[in-house]
């Protein structure tokens, strides 16, 4: 089962930040063509990858994702471009976060110990906040110059932070159609223990 930790923009911002990528692309013009844009139903933060697990491990996962997480909810802003990887031909476009990013580095370590008390390696790397944009299909050095030249430090978009979600991700079976996300726990960001316990598992389809 492939899982993964992650922070969801409401609709709000994920309309904003479409609107910014929108204008990213259209910047870039025909070089733009190369770029598989993110749709923005799909789109969010995410803090862990835990990948494939066994589904013997699964429940373990969960509990541990479930609890609540002891700090505030934040405020987090969007703003600033960059691209994968640091060097050469860039592979994947993301924005940036802005405001908030302690708060939501916190909160990542937080999650991270969380699964790696259960054998689950770190990731490799420092965490930066992030949330892609598009992935290029074939890209040149030179294409990163395009894209950062369209850096605005303004914030494209807000929005409140008071949860993190474990998904299970499925890919899709039929070409171009979109991954279906399936939550399994919740883990809400609260000075106490929340009195109802995590919310029920709910899915999330997305075509």
């Amino acid at each position: 089962m492939r899982l993964f930790l992650a922070v969801d923009p409401d609709d709000e911002a994920r309309r904003a930040i479409a609107a910014e990528q929108k204008r990213l692309l259209s910047a870039l013009g025909d070089a733009a063509d190369q770029i598989r844009p993110v749709r923005p139903e799909h789109m969010h933060m995410t803090l862990v990858f835990l990948g494939d697990v066994d589904d013997s491990r699964v429940a373990a996962v969960v509990d541990a994702c479930g609890r609540p997480i002891d700090a505030r909810p934040f405020d987090m802003a969007f703003a600033g471009v960059g691209v994968f990887p640091p060097r050469g031909a860039p592979r994947a476009l993301w924005i940036g976060v802005d405001a908030g990013a302690s708060e939501l580095t916190a909160v990542q370590q937080e999650m991270a110990a969380r699964v790696g008390r259960l054998g689950f390696a770190e990731e490799g790397g420092a965490f930066r906040p992030h949330l892609t944009l598009g992935r290029w299909r074939r890209s040149r050095p030179s294409d990163r110059g395009r894209v950062l030249a369209q850096a605005s430090h303004t914030p494209a978009a807000r929005c409140r932070v008071d949860r993190v979600t474990l998904y299970r991700s499925e890919l899709p079976s039929a070409p171009h159609a979109g991954p279906t996300y399936t939550a399994l726990a919740h883990a809400n960001l609260t000075r106490g223990p929340s009195p109802t316990g995590p919310p029920a598992p709910g899915r999330a389809t997305v075509t």
